[in-house]
């Protein structure tokens, strides 16, 4: 089974965070895209800065490799104002994707209606500009039930506020890859958390980031229904090897 029409090849850490100056990192993400280019990986997902980059890299090339970025990462607590900036910036200077985090620290604290109103204006924007969505809800720090309820929440405002037509568009994703866990536990897609997600989440797709360590799983994550995987060790994964990353 050729997996690559599923991947988004990933790499979304800081110079800070790679032990990095910004031209030495600078270098890792150009390596990455052209990885992506070379293997037509579905997408290269990247932080915002660079988005620019990969779409020099990526319009000469004849690929059609998609390009893909982060919106309010990885914490996700922003208002809606600064989020809507960013993401405008984001499909302006080439975005064909957008991963939005989700406040889920609002929605663990019971305040579902500025949840409900990013998704909504979140949603609209993407969709307005023809760009995908995904919302990353941070299954790592949700219970089951949260995981269950907020997968359910974004699928509710997506089918009463946009037509059918649109719903292959927004996905539900699981996780950033950055949140701590505590006691070494899963900080990205489990399977348990993937069967919620699909179970609530549909018709909108499910995006499992994070947790895949190799070509079996992500094999079957695919048969259990997620339309995207996120990895930061792609070439690897496709290849039949273990990933050596966390994410």
């Amino acid at each position: 089974m050729d997996i690559r029409s599923f991947i988004d090849s990933t790499y979304l850490k800081t110079p800070l965070q790679a032990g990095l100056d910004e031209s030495q990192n600078q270098i890792v993400v150009e390596t990455f895209i052209q990885e992506a280019i070379q293997e037509n990986f579905k997408l290269i997902m990247i932080r915002p800065e660079m988005v620019v980059l990969a779409k020099q890299m990526i319009s000469p090339s004849d690929s059609n490799v998609q390009i893909g970025t982060v919106i309010d990462f990885p914490e996700g607590q922003s208002s809606i104002d600064k989020k809507l900036e960013e993401a405008r910036q984001a499909i302006i200077d080439g975005a064909d994707e957008l991963d939005f985090v989700c406040n889920y620290v609002a929605f663990k604290n019971g305040n579902v209606d500025l949840v409900k109103e990013e998704i909504l204006l979140g949603t609209q924007l993407a969709l307005d500009n023809n760009k995908i969505i995904k919302w990353i809800i941070e299954v790592a720090a949700l219970t089951e039930k949260q995981i269950i309820q907020l997968s359910a929440l974004i699928k509710n405002v997506v089918i009463t506020h946009f037509k059918e037509d649109n719903y292959g568009a927004v996905f539900v994703k699981s996780s950033t890859g950055f949140y701590t866990t505590k006691n070494n536990e899963p900080n990205g897609a489990t399977i348990p958390s993937v069967i919620m997600m699909l179970e609530n989440a549909s018709p909108l797709p499910v995006k499992a980031a994070g947790g895949v360590r190799n070509y079996e799983d992500a094999v079957a994550m695919i048969k259990l229904g997620v339309k995207r995987i996120g990895t930061s060790s792609a070439k690897a994964i496709v290849n039949g090897e273990n990933n050596p990353n966390e994410y």
